[in-house]
């Protein structure tokens, strides 16, 4: 089975996860809070997103501008990199800005537009991969990610009133953005064009690194006096370091 086969079960698989995890909160109708295990699975994607990010799509990045432009020594990829991280960190404060201005009115479009982008680059970081390995590492962490966004916007969408046809088209509208994500990430890698590559893994590592640090810290808003903070932080250490491990053999 070829690896175009796999990412197109792996989108399978995180449309329909994406679904099963609203069933409940829409059937209740209610303001439920937000699991631990959700939260655990959402601090162990977030370790592999950085592993992903710093182990393995920069460092591709950087030797593929090398090859592009030798003679080049300005950090191009760094500096993409960068960009990525800026990007995401700036729609989310204009997201913040924008909720005040209108009474909170607007926070569960927003946030269903965050979301979105998010996920289009997860989907996308999956799609271009072109190992195996690597391409399992990142399903894992969507699938564990996944799970914990989606059941947030479910429940922001219930705590706004929206009526439930609205509500449903727009998880549909969520759930399938991964997998257009993946479906745009493998026509890119079809392509086989390096500096398109090379410029999307630059950018995306700066994604994954917002959205396993700002991002995640925004997401939880933890209690300093929960017990359970430094499992979290453990299982965030565990998934960087089973991307360490996968370096040594990729």
């Amino acid at each position: 089975m070829t690896l175009i086969y796999y990412k197109a079960i792996a989108a399978l698989i995180i449309f329909i996860s994406s679904l099963l995890t609203i069933i409940y909160p829409i059937k209740k109708h209610a303001s439920i809070k937000h699991s631990e295990s959700l939260e655990l699975g959402e601090a162990f994607a977030s370790g592999i997103f950085l592993g992903v990010a710093f182990f393995h799509m920069l460092p591709a990045s950087i030797a593929s501008f090398q090859t592009l432009w030798p003679d080049n020594h300005y950090p191009i990829a760094e500096l993409i990199c960068i960009i990525g991280f800026i990007s995401l960190l700036f729609l989310e404060r204009l997201s913040l800005i924008t909720c005040h201005h209108h009474h909170h009115a607007g926070i569960p479009y927003i946030l269903t537009l965050m979301l979105v982008i998010h996920s289009l680059i997860e989907g996308a970081a999956l799609g271009i991969n072109a190992t195996l390995t690597q391409t399992l590492m990142i399903f894992i962490a969507i699938i564990a990610h996944k799970g914990s966004a989606s059941f947030a916007l479910c429940i922001t969408l219930i705590r706004h009133n929206i009526p439930l046809k609205y509500m449903i088209a727009i998880m549909l509208f969520f759930s399938l953005s991964t997998p257009v994500g993946i479906f745009l990430g493998a026509t890119l890698e079809s392509l086989s064009h390096p500096l398109l590559e090379a410029t999307f893994n630059a950018f995306a590592t700066g994604s994954f690194f917002y959205m396993a640090t700002l991002h995640h810290v925004q997401f939880h808003k933890r209690a300093q006096e929960e017990s359970h903070g430094l499992l979290e932080f453990f299982l965030l250490v565990m998934g960087l370091s089973m991307m360490g491990l996968v370096a040594i053999w990729t």
